[in-house]
């Protein structure tokens, strides 16, 4: 039997990021992967995949307003082979250099199955069919997570995508519908409007990207019907099928009855949940049954204690720089508990939650949110300011979005931003910055901001909060 300080389950992001930091404090550790291909799900088929998709699209778009600046010229369609072999040769670059430091003796590799046979022992399936029995004195749970299938009638026999399926296909379907209203759905919605196809998008919810503010959902919304996508919210699903080789959706739409959406692609895109199944943490019960996420607290322990979750198994954002920052605090504090490292142990904060999606007009946000603040009881003074009264914004052709800061009473403290509008998930940082540091209105109505920029117009609504 292989024994180590540190076992982590899954190889990805989080695992990565902990394995990494787990052996800089001298502890023997191994990582537990069963992936076909390593890499985790940013690499493979999430982050850099989706992105590079993204970037075709917005050329694309370029072109088919370019007559806006006075350019002659015209869009031509995308040829889906290049795209994908663009995409692949990335995450081919990306994944090989992802194996090669996971294999460059740091760690031990085991590549299986891992499931929890006690608190202190893992059991892994290898490829040849034997099993491999591994004791840990700590161990984490990185095991991502996975595209939801909802239980639709008729989905199994009309056939669909999902995300896994469009990010690396090179067909580009003349017309899509779109299951789901939030990041993954409406950024490949934007990409497959932006390269030529027409695009219907189904949302359950009354509005989109359910859990950001309301008034940035409706901007997307409004900028999204605008250039041309079918976009229904408070929606309904009764079932698909299929007819003359066309998937078809039927669903009840809020104040307009039974209505059916048609496209020759159907894209399930209705979020991800949790690989956490088959772990055998039923033995160690560590699993929250409502949501299928790994309990654990700030210090990213479970309530078996020198057992850590990290990533999206855990959440609670599926999202890349949360999962490695948890990754990092889990074999931090692992080390503090075998005497590596002092101090009490760490915990992860999530005041500066950050979050972003790559869509037409993008969107950002940082911090609290106006609705979790009404929530919460809090009382905090807002100041937004348009993009479409902002000179650089002006020139580049911007006419949807907007800035917001929401700021304590008396302190001026920082506490949450928003934006909706031209490059906002460049634009955020300045304000992710400002609410991880705690600073005020005035700090930022005061700091230098050259003009003309995107950037200046972060100091308008902190003028507003400093002057009230």
């Amino acid at each position: 039997m292989d024994s180590f300080d540190f076992v982590v389950v899954g190889g990805g992001s989080a695992g990565y990021a902990a394995a990494r930091t787990a052996v800089s404090f001298g502890l023997s550790t191994a990582i537990v992967d069963s992936a076909d291909e390593l890499g985790g799900l940013c690499i493979l088929r999430g982050c850099m995949p989706s992105k590079t998709l993204i970037a075709t699209a917005n050329r694309a778009r370029t072109i088919r307003q370019a007559d806006e600046f006075a350019i002659n010229a015209t869009f031509n369609g995308v040829s889906g082979s290049k795209l994908r072999e663009r995409k692949r040769r990335f995450i081919d670059d990306f994944a090989g250099y992802r194996k090669a430091q996971l294999t460059d003796g740091r760690f031990a590799l085991f590549r299986g199955h891992g499931k929890f046979t006690g608190k202190t022992e893992l059991s892994v399936s290898m490829p040849d069919g034997s099993a491999k029995i591994i004791a840990f004195k700590t161990a984490l749970i990185a095991t991502g997570s996975r595209v939801q299938i909802l239980d639709i009638p008729g989905l199994a026999e009309t056939g669909f995508w999902t995300s896994d399926d469009a990010l690396d296909s090179d067909y580009i379907p003349r017309s899509i519908v779109v299951l789901g209203g939030g990041a993954i759905a409406l950024e490949l919605a934007h990409f497959y409007e932006g390269v030529g196809s027409q695009v219907t998008v189904i949302q359950r919810s009354p509005h989109v990207l359910r859990g950001m503010d309301e008034d940035l959902a409706h901007v997307v919304e409004v900028a999204s019907r605008e250039r041309g996508i079918t976009l229904h919210t408070g929606t309904k699903i009764n079932s698909v099928s299929r007819k003359d080789g066309m998937a078809v959706v039927h669903y009840e739409h809020t104040g307009h009855g039974s209505r059916e959406a048609t496209g020759e692609i159907l894209l399930l895109a209705t979020g991800r949940v949790p690989t956490t199944e088959n772990l055998g943490a039923d033995i160690i019960d560590v699993i929250d049954n409502a949501n299928g996420r790994i309990k654990t607290t700030h210090t990213q322990q479970t309530p078996v204690p020198h057992i850590f979750a990290a990533g999206d198994a855990s959440g609670p954002a599926d999202v890349v720089h949360v999962a490695i920052q948890q990754g990092e605090i889990a074999a931090r504090n692992a080390a503090r508990m075998l005497g590596k490292l002092g101090g009490d142990l760490e915990k992860y904060s999530d005041h500066a939650m950050l979050f972003g999606v790559f869509t037409e007009p993008e969107v950002a946000q940082v911090g609290i949110t106006e609705a979790q603040a009404r929530r919460d009881g809090k009382v905090l003074r807002v100041a937004t300011y348009p993009f479409n009264d902002h000179g650089k914004s002006m020139v580049e052709g911007v006419s949807h979005g907007f800035v917001k800061l929401l700021a304590e009473p008396g302190t001026g403290k920082l506490v949450g931003a928003s934006v909706v509008g031209p490059h906002a998930t460049e634009l955020i940082h300045e304000m992710a910055l400002a609410v991880h540091l705690g600073l005020t209105a005035a700090q930022i109505a005061t700091a230098p901001h050259y003009h003309p920029t995107l950037s200046e117009i972060w100091a308008y609504p902190a003028e507003e909060l400093m002057e009230g």
